[in-house]
């Protein structure tokens, strides 16, 4: 399978191409835009419950986050318990708390239903503070965990070889190979009458008072209800000013012995360190994650591969970096993932997002949620999670700051851009954003000399893009849109490529 960049992630062998199987049908009850966890965990749900649905991918089933994940699945969150008391009252971190045990028994659920070897195995976690601040932050989630009858407990020792403070021990955690999960489960949805479509780009939607029409590379589909399983919605939303995109960076090592940890563990470092163990191909790897920054402000990311494996060796014994690669992820103002109705729409087009770094979960969750307001009308998490959720008070600082942050970018990148005079000042191997001859152009030379060029100016909200070396990719620092070195849209919330330039 292929992803959004040249890294290969440890899950890219198990699948190259996934089997279209598509169903002429003048009008889908519901159209699922994007082939991630998300949506095909709600289309499977949605058959089930007899809805003719569609799945529309861009590209293929896992290209995105799905593939990229580093695949823990939790009953605590980023956003913790504690911080949800405060922000959400205690009833709704209850509520919250209900949303990890239950995803989890969906994905159990699914994998004994459509018989999936997806090498799901139960886990301990560990949760370990490595100094006094990062102390009070482990008392406090402990803390908070009580009050919501969540089980984290106290301990003195951690199978991990890192020098800690404190550490708690969390109970009933779990792991499994993300796209083995994906695949099967497309295969069930496809046997049970689902329709599927890989390498159709939904590019527009029009929304009536009783259908939604979808312009895609493909031709038009027509649907009932439309969900955007797309990590960030396209278009210009007022969710794109409620979220801003991350990048994390994972690499999988070999191990030295027989001696290393097989279960979670997690530091509270910010950003933090997160671990677990693999078997691919008969050997087990370490998968280490971390480095997190927003998306499009780092000078140089693959430093971030570079920090990440430094700090993994001076504790583990690893042997080889097998696999690297980086994943993206959208933080909302509140910390709470927005599911629900499309802001603005007329309530026949759904979203998710605002994930962080839960997305398996939060990802299943929206399977249960989206099909409930689709074939019942409601559900117990639709206030929790509603999009349409004015919270005056949790989350504002992070919006002014993050809404500054995009100005500022918009504002430096448009007035700061290099002139350059010709196209000769561009030396073998960089990448710039310059001016040249009145135009904004972004340009990446490789090593042989070959010259790609393309314009600078993301299409979907009109900033400047930036170099990821790491990648191989040009970023766009506002919303997370991603694009290749020749212009390709790799990732939303754009749905255009960057122009490309013949040099």
């Amino acid at each position: 399978m292929f992803r959004d960049g040249v890294r290969k992630s440890i899950w890219q062998e198990e699948i190259r191409k996934f089997p279209s199987k598509i169903h002429t049908d003048p009008l889908y009850d519901v159209a699922i835009v994007g082939g991630g966890i998300t949506g095909i965990s709600t289309a499977m749900r949605l058959r089930k419950a007899g809805k003719k649905c569609i799945i529309l991918e861009a590209s293929n089933i896992g290209f995105g986050t799905t593939g990229g994940t580093t695949a823990h699945l939790n009953n605590f969150f980023d956003t913790t318990y504690a911080e949800a008391i405060k922000d959400f009252g205690l009833d709704n971190a209850i509520l919250l708390k209900n949303v990890g045990i239950e995803a989890l028994h969906i994905i159990k659920n699914n994998i004994h239903e459509f018989d999936i070897d997806c090498d799901f195995e139960m886990k301990t976690g560990y949760l370990f503070a490595l100094d006094e601040k990062q102390e009070k932050k482990l008392a406090d989630i402990i803390e908070g965990s009580s009050k919501v009858g969540h089980r984290i407990d106290s301990i003195n020792d951690i199978p991990f070889p890192i020098p800690f403070k404190a550490a708690a021990i969390i109970p009933d955690q779990a792991q499994f190979h993300p796209v083995k999960y994906i695949k099967k489960l497309t295969e069930a949805f496809i046997a049970a009458g689902g329709a599927f479509i890989e390498k159709c780009l939904c590019e527009s939607h029009e929304e009536f008072d009783d259908m939604v029409r979808l312009h895609t590379s493909k031709g038009i589909i027509n649907a009932t209800h439309v969900i955007y399983a797309t990590h960030i919605p396209p278009g210009i939303n007022q969710l794109h000013f409620m979220n801003a995109p991350y990048r994390s960076y994972a690499i999988a090592f070999t191990l030295k012995g027989d001696s290393y940890p097989k279960d979670l563990g997690y530091d509270l470092v910010d950003p933090y360190h997160y671990y677990r163990i693999q078997e691919i191909d008969g050997k087990n790897l370490l998968i280490a994650g971390g480095e997190d920054h927003k998306t499009g402000h780092s000078d140089d990311t693959g430093v971030c591969f570079s920090r990440l494996e430094n700090y993994v060796r001076q504790y583990f014994d690893v042997g080889t970096a097998q696999y690297s690669w980086s994943s993206q992820y959208y933080e909302p103002v509140d910390g709470l993932p927005y599911i629900g109705v499309l802001p603005g729409s007329k309530g026949r087009i759904y979203t998710a997002t605002g994930f962080r770094g839960n997305g398996m979960i939060f990802g299943t969750i929206t399977s249960q949620i989206l099909s409930d307001l689709i074939v019942k009308g409601s559900n117990k998490y639709e206030q929790l999670f509603s999009p349409g959720r004015i919270k005056p008070i949790a989350g504002f600082s992070t919006f002014v700051q993050e809404q500054a942050t995009v100005v500022f970018d918009f504002i430096k990148d448009k007035l700061l851009t290099e002139k350059i005079t010709s196209l000769s000042e561009i030396k073998d191997g960089e990448a710039k954003v310059i001016r040249y001859e009145g135009e904004s152009y972004a340009l990446y030379k490789e090593k042989g000399g070959s010259l790609h060029m393309v314009k600078s100016t993301c299409p979907h909200a009109k900033c400047e893009v930036r170099w990821n070396s790491a990648e191989i990719t040009w970023d766009c620092p506002c919303h997370g849109s991603r694009f290749n070195v020749n212009g390709k849209l790799l990732t939303g919330p754009a749905v255009k490529d960057l122009q490309r330039i013949e040099s």
